[in-house]
């Protein structure tokens, strides 16, 4: 029989390991030198895989702290792949739960590119319903308590970048602008939840919070939607252990 060696499978393999190990170390990222000590190669061969990894949109390198972390092709293949694995379907009874627990309309985001993607929608039972988004949907990041909670977890320079790219496509959600949402996304990471009001849709407010991985990274957001009159402070605090509740259960669902 021939042989089976599959050619440049051993650069495929290194290739996947790095970026696994930059996985693990999100949102921070790893230098070369680490990178090359794991992979354990030498420094211009690792080199040479993270530049090809780069060209292809799997990694970005922050030129202050050189550290490389994942890129913007990793994103849009994990949604791919959330479309594949039905990621709508598999927390639809979670979100049915939680619409039912607040009476009001829950939401899962999805990050793509600089948008944040409603990838479900349930809908409540309290008389006054928000106008709603359609499943499908793409909105900047940040401009949506899911987009906001999906922000806030990137790392600075990430932020800057995104806002800078989305900068144009702002004031049309409640004449937001990049400082405002900024400021947003630091009081995000503060509070540790996403609260914005009458942005994504006119009148309309809601609190969200990241679904992380087992590694840290955040692979979607839920949100709960609700009128500015009726979401209050004190109901956001009512809707936030709810919140938490679900966003844990949809993560270990995924971890299974």
């Amino acid at each position: 029989m021939g042989s089976t060696h599959v050619p440049g499978a051993q650069t495929i393999t290194r290739a996947v390991r790095a970026l696994k190990l930059i996985a693990q170390h999100a949102p921070g990222g790893m230098r070369l030198t680490d990178l090359a000590t794991e992979l354990e190669l030498e420094r211009p061969t690792a080199h040479r895989l993270l530049q090809a990894l780069m060209s292809e949109g799997m990694l970005v390198r922050d030129g202050a702290s050189r550290r490389y972390t994942l890129g913007p092709l990793v994103f849009e293949l994990g949604l791919a792949s959330a479309h594949q694995f039905n990621l709508g379907e598999l927390c639809r009874p979670v979100l049915e739960e939680l619409a039912r627990q607040t009476q009001d309309t829950s939401f899962l985001f999805v990050k793509s590119g600089n948008d944040a993607v409603c990838l479900s929608r349930v809908q409540g039972t309290y008389p006054i319903q928000t106008p709603a988004v359609p499943v499908g949907s793409r909105q900047p990041l940040g401009v949506s308590a899911g987009g906001l909670a999906l922000l806030s977890c990137l790392t600075d320079m990430e932020v800057s970048r995104t806002l800078a790219s989305i900068a144009p496509r702002l004031s049309v959600y409640g004449d937001l602008d990049v400082e405002e949402l900024r400021a947003h996304c630091m009081r995000a990471r503060e509070q540790g939840f996403a609260f914005i009001s009458n942005k994504a849709v006119p009148g309309v407010s809601a609190v969200g919070l990241p679904i992380l991985s087992s590694t840290g990274s955040a692979i979607a957001a839920i949100t709960v939607a609700a009128t500015q009159a009726r979401m209050t402070e004190k109901r956001v605090a009512d809707i936030l252990p709810l919140l938490r509740s679900a966003a844990d259960h949809i993560a270990s669902l995924l971890r299974q």
